[in-house]
């Protein structure tokens, strides 16, 4: 079982930046795929960015490539998303997953709560 809290959320301006953290509790963090997804309002959940149980494969959608960053530390059992260059249109609730698996493939096992990210224009 993992528990996930993200954290980092807030308002800011477009151009602007901001981190997002994820907080897992659980001694199998180590060994599973982590990813950030998002929910804007009126529409589906989406894949936001992913990465291996080491830290040696990273994807990201295109929609946020070459401005969003994942990363993760298993010493702290954290996960991050460094987001830059914000758009209105990354307005979203950010939500940190975990995969039961090295790879993230599938449906994500576990699910933060969320935290709401706002850019404005």
């Amino acid at each position: 079982q993992v528990q996930l809290v993200e954290s980092g959320g807030g308002l800011v301006q477009a151009g602007g930046s901001l981190r997002l953290s994820c907080a897992a509790s659980g001694r199998t963090f180590r060994s599973y795929a982590m990813g950030w997804f998002r929910r804007a309002p009126g529409k589906e959940r989406e894949f936001v960015a992913a990465i291996s149980w080491s830290g040696g494969s990273t994807y990201h959608a295109d929609s946020v490539k070459g401005r969003f960053t994942i990363s993760r530390d298993n010493a702290k059992n954290m996960v991050y998303l460094q987001m830059t260059s914000l758009k209105p249109e990354d307005t979203a609730v950010y939500y940190c997953a975990a995969f039961e698996s090295a790879q993230p493939m599938g449906a994500a096992d576990y699910w933060g709560q969320g935290t709401q990210v706002t850019v404005s224009s």
